[in-house]
């Protein structure tokens, strides 16, 4: 197997550019016990007794004569004061990307599912001390409702965080428009898009609210339907227990409704949900379970 698929006449690309072993209170509603029952399923890809496992890596879709990035990851040489364990990274991205076959000049799209750190990072990289857009010949496809949320001029609108943790995030959120995404509107590179957008004819964003504000999906049908969910989900034991979200959500209830409806519109699809964090296979078909979910087939991708 190999980081390389096929979806019907879409070829698909996983790129990895970091892992890391986060704690089982970044998902609060979740008892510890749920984790052990949990155990043969998600040990040991997953979890194990003290942490779960994810990795960041970004998604490129060859299709229609296009090709398009989902999501960008962290980004090297990054100040990230309310996420220290994602500063100051220096990783071989790019040449990932260009050992993958795709060049920065040669990227047509890329997709922003939401504005976190760990999303837009490779928007842009530094040159002569100045950030600038990363892939010089593509349109960023941002959420609009997240660039309003989180762009700096609508800190005092916003309101405070829910917690001090959460507050620090939301702060830390000025530096990161600062690196990764103000460059790229000022090279007018940026397209702003709301409700339903046709990427192309097998492509299509839809908004997925809960996660951020703008959080989106990105749906893919050249044959074989799949869809890229960002942090819809974070972990497999999200499938399981949809209702339970992932601290760094937004609005809590808003991302539980939201990751019951696209994945139950996965599993009437058949279609592939290909989350932004999974490591292993990276991502699978799911069927229904009463109210919950459950693996059905996982890509046929080389666990990584």
């Amino acid at each position: 197997m190999s980081d390389r698929i096929q979806l019907g006449a879409a070829t698909v690309t996983r790129v990895v550019e970091w892992r890391l072993d986060l704690p089982l209170t970044m998902f609060p509603e979740t008892p510890p016990e749920v984790w052990r029952e949990l155990a043969p399923e998600l040990s040991p890809t997953f979890w194990d007794h003290s942490s779960w496992h994810a990795v960041v890596q970004t998604w490129a879709i060859e299709v229609d004569g296009l090709t398009v990035l989902v999501d960008t990851g962290v980004g090297n040489g990054r100040d990230r004061p309310a996420m220290p364990f994602l500063a100051d990274l220096d990783t071989d991205f790019l040449e990932s990307l260009g050992a993958a076959g795709i060049s920065p000049d040669s990227v047509d799209v890329v997709v922003n599912t939401h504005i976190h750190t760990d999303h837009v990072g490779w928007n842009t990289t530094r040159d002569n001390g100045e950030w600038v857009p990363t892939f010089p010949n593509a349109r960023y496809l941002v959420p609009e409702a997240d660039y309003r949320y989180y762009h700096p001029d609508n800190a005092d609108a916003r309101g405070p965080g829910r917690s001090e943790e959460h507050q620090a995030r939301l702060d830390a959120s000025r530096i990161l428009f600062s690196d990764s995404i103000i460059p790229v509107a000022e090279a007018g590179q940026i397209e702003l898009w709301s409700e339903d957008y046709m990427v192309s004819d097998s492509l299509r964003l839809r908004p997925a609210p809960g996660h951020t504000p703008g959080s989106s999906v990105l749906w893919l049908d050249a044959g074989t339907p799949a869809v890229f969910v960002g942090d819809l989900t974070h972990s497999p034991m999200q499938l399981h227990r949809p209702t339970d979200s992932c601290v760094l959500d937004e609005d809590f209830a808003e991302a539980a409704a939201t990751r019951r409806r696209v994945l139950t519109e996965a599993t009437r699809r058949r279609a592939a949900v290909i989350p932004a964090h999974y490591p292993g296979h990276g991502g699978a078909t799911v069927v229904a379970r009463g109210d919950a979910f459950a693996i059905d087939d996982w890509l046929e991708l080389g666990a990584r």
